[in-house]
């Protein structure tokens, strides 16, 4: 990949967090020095996101739906976080994960460069332990509670399908509402012209890593260990390679060795975020816990199915990344076995 001599990634990276900076305070305009009222300069700052709004208005409508559902249900199960000291338990797990992210990063330290084959099958094998983790770690546990909740079987496949219909809705929301990047579609997003592209790949590992800490924080939701400890081994095994990939990547993109692995390893630390909330937001409604497994499965099918296999994909390594997903889906029934 060529780039512009005189491009400097760095600068990118901090233009754009400038950038995203700039357009969160050009969203509000202070009109005295006690109180905040709608002004022009609140529209233009706006103006994107309610352009993406009035383009996707159902795809809108879903997310903010789900953002109120998992709002209330936050500041529900956050009354009852000073008398759980399970929290934890997912504050530890969402950590793992994002040591295992640091550890994956820092391999590229001692690493000139890896094939991209070697690259799609490292991804595949970290889509099929997330396809087997989704099944495995919170469809089936979310079937088993579905039932303690409501004494029903097919009652119990509801609420898990709701939750999974609430995670496509929450990603798609996120995938629509955030600026970032594709490697074939581009730069994507209300406001995306402003960032650059270093910022715009950034953003979007975040997006990816999202679903990630909220499904550990939600196993570790009524303490069964089996269910976290789980999760948290799955998708730690999977960011090893993942944050590999994605230091290389910041790497080929001009960044130097040093900067591509601190900011590969910075994106890790929204699984200890995610997961924290994910465990609160499973404490709030009596039926939160079922549905809240659900919808953290649907946001890890979104993103295997709209990122990391497409992007396994589109260099012709079809069969590569196909071997590796089948190892990484046989792997996590594996620890699944015997973690139970």
């Amino acid at each position: 990949m060529k780039h512009d001599m005189a491009w400097d990634p760095v600068a990118d990276l901090i233009q754009s967090l400038q950038s995203m900076r700039s357009m969160f305070l050009s969203a509000f305009c202070r009109s005295n020095a006690s109180s905040f009222s709608l002004a022009p300069t609140t529209l233009a700052g706006l103006s994107p996101w309610l352009a993406e709004a009035r383009s996707h208005p159902f795809v809108f409508a879903g997310f903010a739906g789900v953002a109120l559902m998992l709002g209330s249900s936050f500041f529900i199960g956050l009354s009852q976080l000073a008398a759980s000291g399970l929290w934890q338990q997912a504050l530890t797990g969402g950590m793992a994960g994002f040591v295992s992210t640091a550890l994956g990063a820092s391999v590229a330290v001692g690493l000139r460069r890896i094939s991209e084959k070697s690259q799609d099958l490292m991804l595949g094998f970290a889509a099929g332990m997330m396809l087997a983790a989704s099944a495995f770690a919170l469809v089936l546990p979310g079937l088993a509670e579905g039932r303690v909740v409501t004494g029903s079987g097919p009652m119990a496949a509801l609420l898990v399908a709701l939750g999974l219909g609430l995670g496509l809705l929450f990603m798609l929301g996120l995938d629509r509402l955030t600026p970032h990047s594709h490697e074939q579609a581009g730069a994507c997003g209300p406001g995306c012209e402003r960032l650059g592209r270093v910022g715009l790949f950034v953003l979007a590992i975040a997006i990816h890593n999202i679903p990630e800490g909220m499904a550990i924080g939600v196993g570790f939701g009524q303490g069964d260990l089996g269910v976290g400890v789980s999760l948290t081994s799955a998708i730690s095994m999977q960011n090893i390679p993942e944050g590999l990939v994605v230091a290389l990547a910041l790497r080929s993109a001009g960044l130097s060795t040093t900067w591509a692995v601190l900011i590969a390893m910075a994106t890790g630390l929204m699984e200890p975020l995610g997961a924290v909330v994910g465990f609160v937001v499973a404490n709030g409604y009596a039926w939160a816990y079922p549905v809240s497994l659900g919808l953290a499965a649907g946001a890890m099918l979104f993103v295997v199915s709209h990122e990391v296999i497409p992007e396994t994909h589109r260099r012709g390594h079809q069969t590569t990344a196909t071997m590796g997903l089948m190892a990484g889906f046989a792997t996590m029934i594996f620890l699944d076995a015997a973690l139970a």
